[in-house]
């Protein structure tokens, strides 16, 4: 089993004040993780910081045989898009973009086999051609998980996927994310604060 992420002594501040504190951890292929801890426990931050979307104050963290210090914002965006893929909290759709716009956009050239495939797996491809603005709540968390899959990424992040749902509609995007991992033979990395999706994960990490 391949090592994915090793982090190390991993730490975060903002002015004087502490988000992270000496966090290592060591992910393997395969090998889903939850990130479990209460709102501003720095859950958010550390997903950021394996995105390579922030640089951590002090430590080391290394994907695969990279050392993020010594790769350049070109480099770490490029790893990024090769590697991960991301779903948010906050979905960032594009209003004025329909269905298939949003998710073509997370790749360099489209693939709309790869695209429609994903739509009908995800029962939106009757929507591909709606605005993002006018979709149901429901139907737009498809989209951003469907955006998030598209590259067929060796890691999915997912921060926050179920904190503004119900419980039905949290165990359906639930559902949806793990079986868009399996499918690609991705690993799932999930940051949350629910309760309710807690014991889905045999390996956690809780952030306090």
């Amino acid at each position: 089993m391949s090592m994915l992420f090793n982090l190390i002594n991993i730490e975060f501040k903002v002015k004087s004040e502490v988000i992270l504190k000496k966090k290592s951890l060591k992910i393997h292929s395969g090998k889903h993780l939850l990130i479990y801890g209460p709102s501003g426990s720095g859950k958010t931050t550390l997903v950021n910081i394996m995105t390579g979307l922030i640089k951590p104050s002090k430590g080391q963290i290394y994907y695969k045989n990279n050392d993020y210090e010594k790769l350049n914002i070109d480099q770490i965006d490029n790893l990024r898009l090769l590697n991960f893929g991301l779903i948010f909290q906050k979905l960032h759709l594009i209003g004025h973009l329909n269905v298939q716009q949003n998710i073509s956009i997370a790749q360099s050239t489209p693939n709309f086999d790869r695209i429609n495939e994903l739509m009908k797996s995800l029962d939106i491809f009757d929507k591909r051609n709606q605005k993002a603005r006018d979709l149901s709540v429901g139907e737009a968390q498809r989209v951003a998980i469907a955006r998030g899959v598209v590259n067929n990424p060796s890691i999915i992040f997912a921060d926050e996927p179920t904190s503004a749902l119900d419980d039905v509609n949290a165990q359906r995007v639930i559902n949806l994310i793990f079986s868009q991992a399996n499918q690609t033979k991705a690993t799932l990395i999930v940051s949350t604060h629910d309760q309710r999706i807690k014991g889905l994960f045999s390996n956690s990490l809780d952030v306090n």
